[in-house]
């Protein structure tokens, strides 16, 4: 247990800083992640928020600075929907279900694809549930069975299966895919804890770096973020050390803010690559 990055992630080259739960709540920023991240890029360090966000990068980043995350606390961002997009372009002319709210629709522009009702969708895309702050995933249940008899793919936009709202969780789209599953459908994940979206990042911080004449590896990362079965497991199958940020996700609420050993070691105890560290909040 650390109180400052600095003591494990000070010497690092890169890091891949999770958004919702370390930088944000999804309603207040976290000032201390900003000094901490601007900080690590000031003695030279690569940021990239990785995020499963269903929000391509550029809406993304306008959402940071509604939430009050400054642009100099990061060099660049990689999400779920910037994966979403580069699914969707294997499946050109296809008909497909958005399964999720209207702020999403971004992943869509430009895109060659027909938006359509679930009945005559070729693909699904979900990217969340159509009301998050009321809905959970019971109210999806017929909706997914009739598409899993259809035996459509589904591309899930956001892996995470809940989130922090301020103080609440909601659901997200990892959790109707995870039903869509259960009830025999097919889905692709565009996101953390899947390979593909970390080598993306890899590559986002290579190129940045390149752009200064310098190089990294994976050797030079260290990812930091607060989804147990997101970002720890994803550091893990990538194959770099990981922090664990507690949040209300996986911290009890009667202890939020408070770390507590045997509970980290429960949390943790099936991990292959569990943290390196864990931290109350993200600071340098």
């Amino acid at each position: 247990m650390i109180e400052s990055i600095r003591e494990i992630g000070g010497s690092r080259r890169v890091w891949f800083v999770d958004i919702w739960g370390v930088m944000h709540n999804g309603r207040d920023p976290f000032p201390d992640a900003s000094v901490a991240t601007r900080t690590f890029r000031d003695t030279g360090g690569v940021v990239i928020l990785l995020s499963n966000s269903p929000r391509p990068s550029p809406d993304l980043q306008d959402q940071l600075r509604q939430f009050g995350v400054p642009d100099e606390a990061y060099d660049a961002t990689v999400s779920s929907g910037d994966l979403t997009r580069h699914e969707l372009a294997k499946h050109k002319g296809a008909r497909v279900f958005h399964l999720g709210p209207e702020r999403d629709l971004p992943i869509f522009d430009n895109a060659d694809v027909t938006l359509t009702g679930p009945d005559d969708a070729d693909l699904i895309v979900c990217s969340g549930l159509f009301d998050d702050d009321v809905e959970t995933p019971e109210d999806y249940v017929d909706l997914l069975s009739s598409l899993a008899v259809g035996k459509r793919l589904m591309i899930c936009a956001n892996p995470d299966h809940k989130v922090e709202r301020g103080n609440r969780l909601i659901y997200c789209a990892g959790a109707l895919a995870a039903a869509y599953e259960s009830l025999g459908g097919e889905t692709v994940y565009a996101g953390k804890p899947h390979r593909p979206v970390y080598e993306l990042a890899l590559e986002t911080a290579a190129q940045i770096a390149g752009s200064r004449g310098e190089r990294v590896a994976k050797s030079d990362v260290l990812a930091i973020g607060d989804g147990a079965k997101t970002d720890i497991v994803g550091a893990g199958v990538f194959g770099v050390p990981s922090v664990f940020v507690a949040s209300r996700l996986h911290v009890p609420e009667e202890s939020a803010g408070i770390l507590d050993a045997s509970h980290l070691a429960s949390l943790f105890a099936e991990e292959p690559s569990p943290p390196i560290a864990a931290m109350r909040g993200l600071r340098w």
